[in-house]
């Protein structure tokens, strides 16, 4: 089955939001503990960063859902212009509906990024589910999109990209080649 991402397959021009978990997606899945403190640092991908703070410039609505509870986390993205940024979510779908009757999107307008068991229900929820390629297999099962890449190395920029370029935004106007 193919579980590619393209404006062929998927009605791109109407998404309004997309929604990342951090964890497995936007950084790897493997995080290394720092030797001091013993807490996670989390590695972000710099195409990813610039995709995420063009698609605010757009005008897409962007949020990130987490478990985690990290300062870094809410500065990384916070730098980046996203302002939605929801952390210590035990539970993710319930903050995924509220953002979304928040910001007015119905399910078809939101894509959900997730990898893990804890995306799961969220998957379900939104209009289109992308999961990176190194996914669990429940995720990958019920995802609409795969990307061939693994978390943290590229996922949100091609998410972002295919988007952008499918609503003629990509590249289209002087906000695209700076930050």
């Amino acid at each position: 089955m193919d579980k590619s991402l393209s404006a062929d397959k998927h009605n791109l021009k109407e998404i309004r939001g997309i929604v990342f978990d951090v964890d497995g997606v936007l950084s790897p899945s493997t995080i290394p503990l720092d030797a001091v403190t013993g807490m996670p640092v989390r590695m972000c991908n710099i195409k990813d960063g610039f995709a995420l703070q063009l698609a605010v410039k757009m005008g897409l609505k962007i949020a990130i859902i987490t478990g985690a509870d990290c300062e870094a986390i809410r500065a990384r993205f916070g730098s980046l212009g996203i302002t939605d940024i929801f952390t210590r979510a035990g539970q993710k779908l319930p903050v995924l509906q509220q953002w979304a009757a928040d910001n007015k999107l119905s399910a078809k307008e939101i894509i959900f990024v997730g990898d893990d068991i804890p995306d799961y229900e969220s998957m379900l929820y939104a209009g289109i589910s992308v999961a990176p390629a190194d996914a669990a297999a429940e995720i990958i099962e019920v995802a609409d999109v795969v990307v061939g890449m693994n978390g943290g190395h590229g996922v949100a920029r091609i998410v972002v990209e295919n988007v952008l370029k499918a609503q003629g935004k990509w590249m289209s106007t002087a906000k695209a080649f700076g930050w």
